[in-house]
């Protein structure tokens, strides 16, 4: 079984069982009420911006998005709705029938998920490829469709594997299935995890193992997903392995440390600084925030996207 997305406050992916009791009391199918009249205030918890104001522009060295999973209690339709209005690229980390929905306001999918596998048992496992490669065949060509420039897949653990092995059987994985993705001009990316803190085991825990893969696979639609959260936990250095890495590397996410919560001066990160370092590259992919607000979710939204502007 393929997990697909992730529950508020444990980076734990959900399975589409789960992910359908969650999203049960949550019609995706509800309009953002009064969008048609232009001037009606988003109904989802605690905001109030007249859509009648003008969407706020952004600078554009960064392309900015952000994750689903961080806000289930917000429709699907109000957070796209938030995110154009707030100079938001696009939205990430949603499924195939979810793929679409971006483009009603101006936005993208800038990540979607598409059967690459689940955190703990991903592309480190040879018996692992041909489901993977299955539901790649199948989902690819959507995102394509659906104008989803990457999709997402995982190591899996190391389960007493060797680094050595498991970097072995992901490059014959991530082999097996490039070509599905080049051919579709969308980008496969690999996720660095923390194996510290919230993903014990998990094999691609180091920007070097993961730059050691994608130079063997060699494709420029197959890099690394670098989460800044992740990477800080597990080696810091962010600017100058970051830039170091810049060829191998085909999506960034955010979030707070410690604890994943708002970019803000309560944690770690110096978020303007990582993000000209980002800038500094010519980095044209996306920076999507994936971090749990602790307290206005739009406001926290709002002000990291101000912070990450530079």
């Amino acid at each position: 079984m393929f997990i697909v997305g992730e529950i508020e406050g444990t980076n734990e992916h959900l399975t589409p069982a789960l992910e359908c009791i969650i999203m049960s009391s949550i019609s995706r199918r509800r309009m953002l009420q009064g969008v048609l009249a232009g001037a009606a205030v988003v109904s989802s918890p605690q905001i109030a911006w007249p859509l009648s104001d003008p969407p706020i522009q952004r600078k554009g060295r960064i392309q900015q998005s952000v994750c689903r999973w961080c806000y289930p209690k917000i429709l699907l339709d109000d957070l796209c709705a938030y995110a154009a209005h707030i100079g938001l690229k696009g939205v990430d980390l949603l499924h195939p029938e979810e793929f679409e929905i971006p483009r009603r306001y101006g936005l993208i999918c800038t990540m979607g998920y598409a059967g690459g596998g689940v955190i703990a048992h991903g592309l480190n496992r040879i018996e692992n490829h041909a489901q993977i490669e299955a539901a790649f065949r199948q989902n690819i060509p959507l995102a394509a469709k659906g104008g989803v420039p990457n999709v997402i897949t995982f190591s899996g653990n190391r389960d007493g594997m060797s680094d050595e092995e498991g970097a072995r059987n992901t490059v014959i994985g991530l082999n097996r299935v490039k070509k599905i993705a080049e051919d579709n001009n969308v980008t496969i990316c690999m996720e660095l995890l923390n194996s510290k803190v919230n993903h014990k085991d998990y094999m691609c825990d180091h920007t070097a193992w993961g730059v050691g893969v994608m130079q063997e696979v060699n494709s420029p639609h197959v890099k690394l997903l670098y989460d800044i959260y992740h990477m800080q936990i597990m080696e810091g250095d962010l600017i100058d392995t970051i830039q170091s890495s810049i060829p191998w590397l085909g999506h960034f996410h955010t979030g707070g440390v410690p604890g994943r919560h708002e970019l803000n001066d309560m944690q770690e990160v110096q978020w303007d600084g990582v993000m000209r370092g980002i800038a500094a590259t010519n980095f044209h992919g996306y920076v999507a925030h994936e971090f749990l607000p602790t307290g206005d979710p739009y406001a926290s939204l709002l002000q990291a996207v101000n912070r990450c502007d530079v």
